[in-house]
Order: C-alpha cells, then sequence, then structure tokens
C-alpha cells in the first residue's frame, strides 16, 4: 500500500453524470498532471479535447501504439496500460475504475489504482459498485457522488425497422455487426460502425457519419460503452451474451447499464431496449438500469507488480504470488505471462537469459499485445523473433521489419483483409513506439503511423461503401425535414446536392445519375429536382444575357448553348420562318421554357438575317414588280439557289429592265442555275440546308459540303433537291459548285459544241480534274465524249494571247442578249504541248538517235441534244443504221471544217448553247 498523498478522490456515479469533464477541469487546474482511460479511442478524444483548449505543444498522448510528446509537455493523456510510471504529476486520475474487477485487464487497473498518486490530487472515476472496495483498500479516500442528468428508461423488444433515428444498436461479434449494419443499409439509408478493433481514425470517421447526420443508425459494440459521448437517444441490444475470451457468457445489469448509458446526453433523456433475437429483459434487470442499483463488486483482480528480474525462474515465480488481502484475487494467467512461460520452455532462449538485464528485456517483450488474434503460437513465434533480434543486436533489423510492414502496405481490398492489415500494423506500431527496439525511431513510427492512416481511412471507406448509401441518406433526411437544398453545379455540369453527385445538368435538362438503382432513382430525381430550381433561374437569366457568339445549330438543326443541347428547329410557315423548340424540364417552370424560347428565337432570327440578307433585301423590294416579282418569290422559296430549268419560261418571258433589277440584286442567270452568289458561301448553304430539311420534313438532314471544294462525290442516296441546296449540280460521279459551273459554261461557249472541241487547260484548271475525271463530268453535263489517242506533237506553241473576257450569256435570248456582270477570268497557263516541247529541249540527246513517238490521249466533246418523245423512235433507226461504221478518232494535227449549209431548226430549248450554235450555222 502507498501512502495517501495530499487528496484522493473518488468520483463515483451512472454514465451521463460529466466524471470525465470534471476530471479534464480539475487537471488543467493544476501545473502537470496524467489521466489513464480504458480505451485508446477515448484517450485519443480526451487528448484531442484538451488540445483545443491548451494547444499540441504542452499535451501528449501515449498509448500502446502511438506516442506525441512535445518537448514542453505539461499534461499527459494515457491509456491506463501506458501510464508513465514515476512522472511526479501534481494531478493522477483513472477513469473507469470498475474495470478493476475485469477478468482480463483489471489487474492492471488494481495496479493504478494502488500505486499512482498525484503530488496534489488523484481523482478515481467510475460506478458506484466499486465504492466499497476502494474504501477498503484507500481508507481515507474521499467520494463524490453524482448524479445522472437525464433520465434512462426501457421501451422494451423492437424491429429493426421499427427503431427510430439517432440509434444505436449493439452486438457482440463482428459478424453480428455487419450482418445489423447491411439491414440498415437496405431498410434505412445505412449505419455507421464503430468498433473496439478499429484505428481511432476509422472510428472517428464513422463517428463523424452519424454525428454529422449522414445516417441516423449506429452499429456498435460494447466499445461504446466506456465513454464515448454521441448523440444517441435509444439503444437496442441485439444479443445479451458476448464471448468474453474465453466462453459466451450473459452480461451482467451492471454491464448492460454501462451501455446503455450511451443514450440520452447531458440534459436530454434516452431510453434503451432489445432487438433481434435478444430475449426481452428481467424486470429486475430494467429496474436496476433505470435506478442505477447494482451488485457491489467485492473481490478486485490483482498481479503482483513487485517483480524479480534476477532470473527466468525468479520472475516467472514472482508473476504466481498470492495475496493476503481479502478483497483482492490473484489474476488468471494473463497473456504476457502464458507468452513468458512459452518462451522459458524454449532451450535456446533460455540459454541466451543469464542475467537481470536479459530477464527484464524479454518480459519487455512478452508484453507485445497479440494485435493479430491468428493464433497463440503465431504470437509466439514473433516475440521470440523480437528477442533474437533485440538480445543479439540491440535494436530489430531494418530490413526485416521494412519488408514485414510493406507486406500490409496495400490499402485494396474487402473489409475483412483491410481489417486483418490493420490488426497486424498495430503490431509494428506498438514496436516502433518502444524506445530503443529499432534504429531510427522517429522514421519508423513515422512511417508505420502512416501505413495504418492508410489502411485506416482504405477501411473507412469500405465501411462507408458496404453500409452507407450516403447519398440517399442524405437526401431522405432533407427532404424528410422539409429543408431546403443546396445543389451546386460544377464546370464539367455535375449536379451535386448536399455534397452528394446525383447526375448531371446538360443545359436545362438534368440527367440522372446512370449508376442509380431503382430504388434510388426517385429520391435522386425529386431531391435534385428541388434543389435546382434556383439553378434553372440563374440558369434562365444568363441564358437570355448571353450574346449570340454563345449559340449555335447544328446541321441536324439542333440549338447549342455552348456544349449543351438546348432546343431544336421545327418547320414553320415557310422555310425563312422556322419555329424553336426548347429542351427544359418541365419541372423548371414554364417561366423559363418561354424565356428559352424567345432567346433561342432571337438567335436564329438574326442568324437567319445575317446569312440571307441579300435574298431577304431582294423580297422588300418595293420596284421588284410583275413578272420579276414572282422570280423573285421563287428565288426566295428556294433560298437563294434554282435550277434554270424550272424557271425558263419565266425567265424567257423577261424584259431587259426588269432582268436589270434583278441582278442589282445580285442575282445572276447562269446557264444552268439562278442564284446570288454571296448565297454560295459556306454560311449560307450550311443553314439553308437545315432549313430547307425541316420543309421537307426529313428524318436525317444532309450535311453541307465541305468549304472551297469546286467538285464533291455523289452524295449516296441524297434526297431530291438537296445538291441546288448544297450549292452544286450533279454531273456523272461527281457534282461542280454552281459558281464554278457557270465559269466552265463561259469557256465553252467560245467552241463549237456540236462539231465537237478538246478540254484546254483553263477548264481542266477550273475544275481541279484530271482528263479523265472531267470526260465524266462532261457526259453528265449532256455531251458525248469520244476518247483518243495520237502522237504528241512537239513543236513550239506560241504563248497563247489571253483570250477575250468572257461574258454571261442568256441562252434562252442567244447573242442578242450579253450578261451584265464579266465572269472572273484564271490567269493564263501554258498548254500541255508547250511543257513537253521545253521540256524536251532541255534534255536534247547529243546523239540525233530517232525516238519513239510519244503518245496522248485526248477527248472530243460534243453536245448531244435531249430528244422529244417524238423523235425517238428516229433517233433509233438513225442508230441502228449507223452501227458498225466505226469511226477513228482525227488525228493531230487535227483540221476542222465547217459544216455544209442547213436548213433551219427549231430551236432546242433544253440545249443552252441553240441559239448561239443556231447563228453560227447561219452565217
Amino acid at each position: 500500500m502507498s501512502l495517501l498523498p495530499a487528496r484522493v478522490c473518488a468520483v463515483l456515479g451512472p454514465t451521463n453524470t460529466g466524471k470525465t469533464h470534471y476530471a479534464i477541469e480539475r487537471m488543467l487546474a493544476h501545473r502537470t498532471g496524467v489521466i489513464g482511460l480504458p480505451l485508446r479511442l477515448l484517450a485519443r478524444e480526451v487528448y484531442d479535447r484538451i488540445v483545443a483548449i491548451r494547444g499540441p505543444s504542452v499535451v501528449a498522448l501515449v498509448t500502446g501504439e502511438e506516442r506525441i510528446v512535445p518537448s514542453r509537455v505539461q499534461y499527459w493523456v494515457c491509456t491506463v496500460e501506458a501510464m508513465p510510471q514515476g512522472l511526479g504529476c501534481d494531478f493522477v486520475a483513472i477513469d473507469e475504475v470498475q474495470l478493476c474487477a475485469d477478468l482480463e485487464r483489471g489487474y492492471v487497473f488494481t495496479d493504478r489504482v494502488l500505486h499512482m498518486r498525484g503530488q496534489a490530487e488523484t481523482l478515481f472515476l467510475g460506478s458506484d459498485t466499486i465504492r466499497g472496495a476502494i474504501s477498503q483498500l484507500i481508507p481515507k479516500v474521499e467520494h463524490i457522488r453524482r448524479e445522472r442528468f437525464s433520465e434512462l428508461s426501457y421501451t422494451g423488444p423492437k424491429k429493426i425497422s421499427r427503431i427510430a433515428a439517432r440509434s444505436a444498436i449493439v452486438g457482440f461479434s463482428v459478424d453480428n455487426v455487419y450482418a445489423i449494419a447491411e439491414l440498415l443499409r437496405r431498410q434505412k439509408g445505412g449505419a455507421a460502425v464503430v468498433m473496439g478493433a478499429l484505428s481511432p481514425r476509422t472510428r472517428n470517421a464513422q463517428v463523424e457519419l452519424y454525428q454529422n447526420g449522414d445516417v441516423d443508425y449506429l452499429v456498435a459494440t460494447d466499445a461504446i460503452g466506456m465513454g464515448l459521448n454521441l448523440d444517441i437517444k435509444h439503444v437496442a441490444f441485439s444479443s445479451l451474451a458476448k464471448f468474453d475470451g474465453r466462453k459466451m457468457r450473459n452480461l451482467m445489469p451492471n454491464e448492460l447499464a454501462q451501455i446503455a448509458g450511451r443514450a440520452g446526453r447531458h440534459l436530454n433523456s434516452g431510453t434503451f431496449g432489445v432487438t433481434g433475437e435478444a430475449q426481452s429483459l428481467e424486470p429486475e434487470v430494467v429496474t436496476a438500469i433505470e435506478e442505477h442499483r447494482f451488485t457491489p463488486l467485492k473481490k478486485l483482480q490483482w498481479r503482483n507488480s513487485a517483480l524479480e528480474f534476477g532470473s527466468l525462474a525468479g520472475l516467472l515465480e514472482s508473476l504466481s504470488a498470492n495475496t493476503d488481502d481479502r478483497i483482492l484475487t490473484r489474476t488468471r494467467q494473463a497473456e504476457d505471462h502464458r507468452t513468458l512461460q512459452a518462451l522459458a520452455a524454449n532451450p535456446e532462449i533460455e540459454a541466451r537469459v543469464r542475467d537481470g538485464q536479459s530477464v527484464r528485456l524479454l518480459w519487455d517483450v512478452c508484453q507485445l499485445p497479440d494485435f493479430r488474434q491468428v493464433s497463440f503460437s503465431e504470437h509466439v513465434s514473433i516475440v521470440t523473433r523480437l528477442f533474437e533480434f533485440l538480445h543479439q543486436d540491440g535494436v530489430i533489423a531494418e530490413g526485416w521489419l521494412a519488408d514485414r510492414v510493406a507486406r500490409i502496405d496495400k490499402s485494396h481490398g474487402d473489409i475483412d483483409a483491410l481489417s486483418k492489415r490493420l490488426a497486424y500494423v498495430r503490431t509494428w506500431t506498438y514496436v516502433a513506439q518502444r524506445k530503443g527496439w529499432v534504429a531510427n525511431e522517429s522514421y519508423w513510427r513515422e512511417e508505420t503511423r502512416a501505413v495504418e492512416d492508410r489502411l485506416s481511412d482504405a477501411l473507412h471507406a469500405a465501411l462507408t461503401q458496404r453500409f452507407v448509401d450516403r447519398r440517399t441518406s442524405v437526401l431522405m433526411r432533407r427532404l424528410k425535414q422539409k429543408e431546403s437544398l443546396v445543389a451546386e453545379v460544377n464546370d464539367k455540369g455535375e449536379v451535386i446536392v448536399e455534397g452528394e453527385f446525383v447526375g448531371k445538368l446538360s443545359g436545362f435538362r438534368f440527367q440522372l445519375d446512370k449508376n442509380a438503382s431503382e430504388q434510388e432513382a426517385k429520391t435522386l430525381r425529386t431531391a435534385a429536382v428541388q434543389a435546382l430550381l434556383p439553378e434553372f433561374k440563374l440558369r434562365s437569366d444568363r441564358f437570355y444575357n448571353a450574346p449570340d457568339t454563345e449559340f449555335g445549330f447544328t446541321e441536324q438543326g439542333g440549338l447549342m448553348w455552348g456544349e449543351h443541347a438546348v432546343g431544336k428547329l421545327v418547320a414553320g410557315a415557310d422555310a425563312l420562318s422556322p419555329m424553336v423548340e426548347p429542351f427544359v424540364d418541365e419541372e423548371a417552370g414554364a417561366d423559363v421554357v418561354e424565356k428559352v424560347r424567345r432567346r433561342l428565337t432571337h438567335f436564329i432570327n438574326r442568324k437567319i438575317e445575317a446569312a440571307f440578307e441579300p435574298l431577304i433585301a431582294l423580297s422588300k423590294d418595293d420596284a421588284v414588280t410583275g413578272l420579276a416579282k414572282g422570280l423573285a418569290f421563287r428565288l426566295v422559296e428556294s433560298l437563294g439557289v434554282i435550277p434554270r430549268s424550272v424557271v425558263a419560261e419565266d425567265v424567257k418571258a423577261l424584259d431587259q429592265d426588269s432582268r436589270g433589277l434583278l441582278r442589282k440584286h445580285g442575282v445572276r442567270f447562269g446557264q444552268y442555275t439562278l442564284f446570288q452568289q454571296l448565297m454560295l458561301k459556306p454560311a449560307p448553304t450550311r443553314l439553308r440546308l437545315v432549313l430547307w430539311s425541316l420543309q421537307e420534313g426529313l428524318d436525317e438532314f444532309p450535311e453541307a459540303p465541305p468549304p472551297g471544294l469546286v467538285t464533291i462525290p455523289a452524295v449516296v442516296d441524297a434526297p431530291k433537291g438537296y445538291y441546288p441546296r448544297a450549292g452544286y449540280r450533279l454531273a456523272g460521279e461527281r457534282a461542280i459548285r454552281i459558281d464554278m459551273l457557270e465559269r466552265l459554261a463561259d469557256l465553252i461557249r467560245a467552241h463549237d459544241v456540236r462539231g465537237g472541241f478538246e478540254a484546254v487547260a483553263d477548264m481542266l484548271s477550273i475544275t481541279g480534274m484530271t482528263l479523265d475525271q472531267f470526260a465524266d463530268l462532261m457526259g453528265g453535263l449532256g455531251y458525248h465524249a469520244e476518247r483518243g489517242e495520237r502522237d504528241k506533237v512537239k513543236t513550239v506553241t506560241p504563248d497563247a494571247t489571253p483570250a477575250e473576257e468572257p461574258k454571261e450569256v442568256d441562252a434562252a435570248e442567244g447573242t442578242d442578249e450579253q450578261a451584265a456582270e464579266k465572269v472572273e477570268e484564271k490567269p493564263e497557263e501554258k498548254t500541255a504541248a508547250t511543257d513537253a516541247k521545253s521540256d524536251s529541249e532541255e534534255e536534247k540527246p547529243d546523239a540525233a538517235a530517232p525516238e519513239d513517238p510519244e503518245i496522248e490521249v485526248f477527248y472530243v466533246f460534243k453536245w448531244i441534244p435531249r430528244k422529244r418523245p417524238d423523235q425517238q423512235g428516229r433517233s433509233h433507226a438513225k442508230a441502228q443504221k449507223g452501227r458498225g461504221k466505226g469511226k477513228k478518232p482525227p488525228q493531230a494535227p487535227r483540221k476542222h471544217t465547217k459544216a455544209p449549209p442547213k436548213k433551219d431548226k427549231p430551236i432546242d430549248p433544253d440545249n443552252p448553247f441553240a441559239a448561239l450554235m443556231a447563228l453560227k450555222e447561219k452565217g
């Protein structure tokens, strides 16, 4: 027995009496102090509270696996086993002293009660059941009785599905805890999990889930009974028995009260009951718990602390010593005692332990807790290896330790795998905290702590993922409480409601998370729409005030705001007056829908006005009247491009004044097409195809050709009318741009289209084609192409003189009517013959040896008028008569003979050159 210090006080009472809070206040009233707590989890909680008051520079935390000791430490927060001896602090407190009767750890608490004293004050905190035992051990001890702040009442059995929110359900095995948590996830949105085996970091993260309201249920072991202060209204026992390390036994009433007392904190009353397979509590047990009356403790666990280190046999004998104190009973063999006996039976160990220093070292190593709980032999094997390192080398080999730590530094796997690794790393964390066991103490303390933190975070994530449908739980709670939900939409369009991802907002349409289950979908959508109402209004304001540069349209008629589809075009009264169908969720409200519709209508109207400005100006010109007005109407109706064959009669009937009015608006009377030149630019062409497709009711809109191309390949399954709206005319296997076709027609006009002509360089240059491709194009335009071969002439061809500037000619009126505008002329190019001649001159052979003639391919093109129905029979007979009279293609140099005079024939209305040829034949 130790001498009575200045003041020794036992502060006893039930749970929720503020005993721990009182002890912290008393310790901080002294200059120095140390407090011992039953759990590492509780030690960390108290450490954090004191640090918040006094700062980290004066507060130490010492447990078996964690050691934070600043240089100017004044206050020590420890587990009872780790309380340092001989500090001489002014204040000492030991919490939960009723654990002196615990069969596993009781002897440690008893030893601290007997031998640890503060220089000025000592406090023992615990249950009333230990009052008599403490009075016998310390006769002059002062007693302070503290009453519970709130009432605790029994509510009987309830199904888990009927247990109210803010409840804790207690199980006494890992499997039982996991099964309950899984059930709560399905029925209530999830639960937090708290077990003694969790690291403080994992436990705190799980408790935070419960405390901040992410989940309304807590599933725990009896670890919550040791001073963990949680906001719990009800405690339900799923079982009334537990395995105490050796056998299954029923919990005593005082043990049930310790756990049930977690319900109702401070002034809030709490309730307790049973659930699952647990039987209803007996009336006398209920009364004892509600009135806090329990059988006093009669025996406290004890083990001799005056150990003999002179020899191994002496140490074993001192550990088995008995006590003559009637209230103390020698504890059963503890784990460290059993481990020492196992190592003492090893001849190699016995041979090493020959002096007191070796005996003390062996005892220190044997006190390593069996965190792994794999098997006793496995634990003995690790302790043996550690002792061999320390006895032989003085420290544990770094390579060996690094290998063990690296094996478990893996953050993947399921809950069981992570829990095992976390238990394993506690062994190496304990080793690193022991002074002198490793060479680089600070490194290994930080490294093992970092591994534990990583595993703790991974385990918390795994527990949360398995047992918490956090998203649904949070949103259901907010909806139930009718609180306004806060939505955030990030730059990726992701919708975050109350910190949870629920889907994406694309424009004004909400897209639910694809991974959401059917059970989640309704809750998520309801929460998202409610939370997004303010966002819809703010977004519609931004949308309405956005400049036109932020909007666009697709070739399928979609309307875009940046990368978001916000509507589509639908057919209106005419091609230039399309309507808008906005893409807005119905829940956004009619005001938002109408605002989006108006803004998109403004955008597309301005787009049409800009792209078709010349066309719109033509339609509004009051000076254009009569036949010109009708032709203008048809041109506007065709969006600025119309084949000449469609309006041939109207064009023929126009007088020169009417033509002049139309030309002032940029209308070109081409031989194949009537068009406005500006309407062939890429922007009007792209929009024209969209508007035309709308009016035609096409399911899939054809795309606009790439800008800048003179010819394009024929489009497979192109809808009727596509090519003129695209600004092209189909001719053979390719289509040629309308304006370039008219330039080609100007060049052809200078040749004898009936007698036949060859393509010149300018023709190929305009089209950008090879000769064979050009032949196919001419065939598509109604010309017959005769292919021939000849010797290439190697005579110098004088430079071509500039051709007379081609003029637009109205084919229907003949040469008497010349166009008012000039056709842009290409730069002159040398003929192929000139190039060949130049090359031959540069490469003259030394000897005048004869050369093989070079062969060139050429085509002769002739206009083939389309036959009228009454002429088809005669044409067929002539073809049969002339069959077999093959003609050889003309050879160079080639002479053209003028056709003999013929009688006047009716002008072919389908031939754009008919009038010109008729005049040539006359003279």
